[in-house]
């Protein structure tokens, strides 16, 4: 069963929410709850698959070792850095195995949801070595893992401010507001994923360059570009939305994945509003680290090209991220390229510095950013790649 796509899933959604809404009325703590009601879920969505389920329990097993290997060994004082490191790797390995061997056309190790579950884990043994985390409750970690509303598509949590929602025991008005919202939210997310996404992807029509006239073929190619970006946006956060509103239900408040993303008029902007929890993840514990690194080093001459090599290592791993594809890493290398030129064009130009404040130069800033964000767009989606492909071989 598909999370958010199987007519059976809502049903089930449905039912589900009828005990955690009691609790949440009668001033009763949900975890306990929501945790066997995720692990029901996780059932429901492995269904017969059951190499992914066993692969699941494998990480699951893996990650619960390591997390709890490094935080006996921080808390009785005895920071080992190979620890850390060697815990890391633990949880990390299953995904690179999952991506490499989908290159060539094998799933070793793979199961729905484990890119967002190995970042949630990663996150929570980087935190410990960071000294953030110094306790952490078994049934709070797993629960923080399994939790199934955004299990396989996020949006990425973090794990202290879950753990908080999900010991809280909320008042009857703040569980109905919650609840209310949650319901409101659910509703939105499919009018954005059923009606709004499925009309921009029925008219995007990817194909090779055709023989009309160079600017009929470049209008077409630009329109599909368009219609991806907007179905990808309507699709993915109209999940998010529905990933949200059902975790308000059970009384932890998912936080939110999109804002207005088509207003930004840079690509930085972009990114602070574009898929946030990935591109915030991302930034906390890849690029601030890389930067921090290089600068203890002194690889890089100033800070303006210590953060260009930061954008560039950051949306590298992100494209990995996604699959090891030309498509998927030749997409990260341009927008790790874009940010680096962003930074130093903002930074560098007086032209900027002159007019940044003026309507007018906003408004080009948003033209420039949208078709910038386009051209992203239709390199992910491989739209790019079909069209040289056929321009060689026509």
């Amino acid at each position: 069963m598909n999370f958010y796509i199987d007519p059976a899933f809502y049903v089930f959604l449905a039912l589900a929410v009828i005990p955690a809404v009691i609790l949440g009325f009668t001033g009763h703590r949900i975890k306990y709850y929501g945790l066997a009601a995720s692990l029901a879920f996780l059932l429901l969505l492995f269904g017969e698959n059951a190499e992914g389920m066993l692969a699941f329990l494998v990480f699951l097993a893996v990650a619960c070792a390591a997390t709890f290997w490094v935080l006996s060994s921080w808390k009785r004082g005895e920071k080992s850095l190979w620890k850390y490191r060697c815990a890391l790797v633990a949880v990390i390995a299953p995904l690179v195995i999952y991506k490499i061997g989908a290159v060539f056309d094998h799933n070793l190790m793979g199961f729905l949801g484990i890119s967002y579950i190995t970042f949630k884990a990663v996150q929570v043994i980087i935190e410990i070595r960071d000294g953030l985390i110094d306790h952490m409750d078994f049934a709070d970690y797993l629960y923080f893992l399994v939790f199934f509303t955004p299990f396989t598509s996020g949006p990425i949590d973090r794990s202290r401010r879950f753990t908080e929602d999900a010991n809280r025991v909320y008042s009857k008005q703040e569980y109905a507001d919650l609840l209310a919202r949650g319901i409101m939210l659910v509703l939105i997310g499919a009018v954005y994923q059923k009606v709004l996404g499925t009309v921009f992807f029925h008219y995007f029509t990817p194909a090779p360059a055709g023989d009309g006239s160079w600017w009929s073929e470049l209008g077409e190619q630009v329109k599909d570009a368009y219609m991806y970006g907007f179905y990808l946006f309507f699709d993915f956060a109209g999940y998010s939305l529905m990933a949200m509103g059902a975790s308000y239900c059970f009384g932890i408040k998912t936080p939110r994945n999109f804002r207005a993303p088509f207003l930004a008029t840079d690509v930085r902007e972009f990114w602070d509003r574009w898929h946030m929890t990935l591109s915030t993840w991302l930034r906390d514990f890849v690029f601030m680290r890389v930067v921090k690194s290089a600068t203890r080093r002194k690889l890089f001459k100033d800070r303006l090209h210590t953060a260009c090599a930061g954008y560039m290592a950051n949306f590298m791993l992100m494209g990995a991220w996604h699959g090891l594809t030309v498509d998927y890493l030749v997409y990260g290398a341009y927008y790790g390229t874009l940010m680096g030129a962003t930074d130093i064009y903002q930074k560098k130009s007086s032209f900027h510095k002159k007019h940044k404040k003026k309507r007018w130069y906003k408004a080009l800033q948003w033209f420039i950013t949208i078709n910038l964000v386009m051209l992203g767009m239709a390199i992910f989606s491989g739209q790019l790649h079909t069209v040289i492909g056929g321009l060689f071989h026509g």
